[in-house]
């Protein structure tokens, strides 16, 4: 009777072994028995309870406390600038068009610092111009700030200057300054949804088709909000910021009633407590008060509007720190897209530690 046991080969065998594939290769193209591991490679077996090298199969992002505030400071900007000539143009408000100017100067002034602060040195961000890769949400969100950058600032300087030269040339440069600003504008204040959603990150993966529009209405609610903050009464701000929260409500829901387990970091342990009170500040709570605000009267209105206005930026904020934070949290618990299929109930407390 033979041995069962399977004798590790010498080294002489290894080399024949090895050329016996390689001719098996070249006859057939393919092979079909079963390969040898060289000696002394290091050829790890990766497996859902050692992970690769003993490392986790999934690494945490390398992103700082900068970035929910760069998505924060970007979508909030990127919204104003697509207001302002809509504000200017059609709506023939002037002091609203200029507001949001200010915001989309300010918003990337922030925007460009924070992310700086983040990458460390400012000549990383300039190493990331040197190329465009239109495959890569990273470097289109790079050359869109960029742009962004550009434009908002220049029509902010030349609101600054027709105030006080009143000059027609001025004015143009404003308004041309303007356009290119909201064009780019659109794109920034929700790229950051494709740019978290194209990873292997569980949760951000599972929810990559709705992730750019959870993090556009984020960015609209907030611009209205500051508009609001600011002064600006206009009643077309409140019926954005109601049909932004309104979105903002259908996406808290359909994470509720999710039963994938890659959803887990947003429904249970500190994440998902972040994630909840977020999206009650920037869903139902700002959706009922605004639409109070309009059947009430106009003193009422007003105080309405504010509170709505605060609990969505605050809502806003949260928003981004909670789906930050989930990723972590998805990324340490590799084990579960491998150990249960997506179309398992979710356990829960299946993602501790957070």
């Amino acid at each position: 009777m033979s041995d069962p046991v399977q004798r590790p080969l010498t080294d002489d065998a290894r080399e024949q072994r090895l050329f016996e594939i390689r001719r098996e290769a070249e006859a057939k193209g393919r092979v079909e028995a079963i390969g040898v591991r060289p000696s002394g490679a290091p050829f790890p077996i990766a497996s859902p309870e050692t992970g690769y090298y003993g490392l986790p199969l999934l690494k945490e992002p390398a992103w700082t406390w900068q970035i929910p505030l760069y998505f924060f400071a970007g979508g909030a900007a990127g919204s104003a600038a697509v207001l302002g000539p809509v504000a200017r143009w059609i709506g023939g408000d002037r002091k609203l068009a200029r507001d949001c100017r200010l915001i989309a100067a300010a918003g990337t002034a922030a925007s460009s610092a924070l992310l700086v602060s983040d990458l460390g040195r400012p000549t990383r961000f300039l190493a990331m111009m040197r190329v465009f890769k239109p495959q890569s949400p990273m470097s289109v969100g790079a050359w869109t700030l960029a742009v962004f950058g550009t434009f908002s600032a220049a029509a902010a300087f030349a609101e600054m200057l027709n105030q006080r030269f009143k000059s027609l040339p001025i004015e143009i440069m404003g308004d041309l300054s303007e356009g290119i600003s909201a064009l780019a504008g659109l794109p920034f204040s929700n790229y950051t949804g494709v740019l978290i959603g194209a990873s292997v990150i569980p949760l951000w993966n599972e929810n990559v088709a709705t992730l750019p529009i959870h993090f556009g209405m984020s960015g609209l609610n907030s611009a209205v909000s500051i508009l609001e903050l600011m002064g600006n009464r206009n009643p077309a701000l409140n019926a954005l910021g109601m049909g932004a929260s309104a979105i903002e409500t259908i996406e808290g829901f359909n994470i509720e009633i999710s039963r994938k387990p890659a959803m887990d970091p947003l429904k249970y342990g500190r994440s998902g407590l972040i994630t909840r009170l977020g999206g009650v500040l920037s869903g139902p709570v700002p959706l009922v008060l605004r639409v109070a605000a309009a059947f009430a009267g106009r003193r009422c209105s007003s105080k309405l509007r504010r509170a709505a206005a605060i609990s969505s930026i605050a809502g806003s904020m949260l928003t981004r720190v909670a789906w930050i934070h989930a990723g972590h949290v998805s990324a340490r618990s590799w084990r579960l897209p491998l150990e249960a299929g997506s179309t398992q109930v979710p356990r829960r407390g299946t993602t501790t530690g957070n």
